[in-house]
């Protein structure tokens, strides 16, 4: 139940809401502000939320501001699906993604306060949002170095998969990450392989004669500055990767 004193961008605009049942899909605890060790807990919606339950991202630009706050880590960005072998299926972003992606644009720091776990919700959203059949988020670990497996299926099928560093700016990805993940790709079968950090990549690593002739057909390597600018456009409209 939520209610117009609450103070909450979700409220109503009067009254009490019944927005539907929700259950945890995720723990895990870590350190607080304090320091002191604090559980976080992520909830999943069991059932769909009373008509007008959600406010429009496009009409509450107040919310961005919020998201600067402690609170940005509790955030769900991907609205999850059923479990299959290799993680759990992303049915639908959720309002949070667009709103950071929108903090995202007023302030690159913004980037920082996002834990990798938040991260890689974010990169799998993008991959729903780009339009692709199914997309898969594996779990924290043991997950053989994907982080996200997007699938498209056409005359053929296409899959991808997605590794994500989120590294903070000085912590550079080197050339033996990018090898390690054209192995991934190279086990898995897949069609192509992501490397996605919020940092940079190595001076003159594109330039490793192992690398350079498998750049384009089967690795992209996607910095900061292009997450950011892929991240901007589908959030406008499904294109990007």
């Amino acid at each position: 139940m939520r209610g117009a004193t609450h103070g909450s961008p979700y409220a109503p605009a009067q009254g009490y809401r019944y927005d539907g049942l929700y259950g945890v899909d995720d723990f895990w605890h870590e350190k607080g502000a304090e320091g002191f060790t604090a559980w976080r807990f992520r909830l999943a919606r069991q059932s769909k939320s009373a008509p007008g339950a959600e406010p429009n991202p496009e009409n509450d630009a107040s919310r961005t501001t919020d998201l600067l706050g402690t609170s940005l880590t509790l955030l769900s960005v991907v609205e999850f699906g059923a479990r299959t072998d290799d993680g759990q299926i992303i049915q639908a972003v959720t309002l949070p993604w667009f709103d950071i992606v929108r903090a995202l644009q007023k302030d690159r720091e913004v980037a920082f306060q996002l834990t990798p776990r938040q991260w890689e919700e974010l990169i799998a959203g993008a991959y729903e949002r780009a339009g692709f059949d199914q997309v898969i988020l594996t779990p924290r670990s043991g997950d053989r170095g994907r982080d996200v497996i997007a699938i498209k299926h056409g005359v053929g099928t296409i899959r991808v998969i997605d590794q994500v560093k989120a590294y903070k700016p000085g912590r550079l990805v080197t050339a033996n990450d990018v090898r390690a993940l054209f192995g991934v790709v190279v086990m898995d079968r897949a069609s192509k392989g992501f490397l996605t950090t919020t940092s940079d990549f190595a001076p003159r690593l594109r330039q490793d004669p192992l690398i350079a002739e498998q750049l384009g057909p089967r690795i992209e390597l996607i910095n900061g500055t292009q997450l950011l600018a892929k991240l901007e456009a589908l959030a406008k409209n499904r294109s990007g990767y």
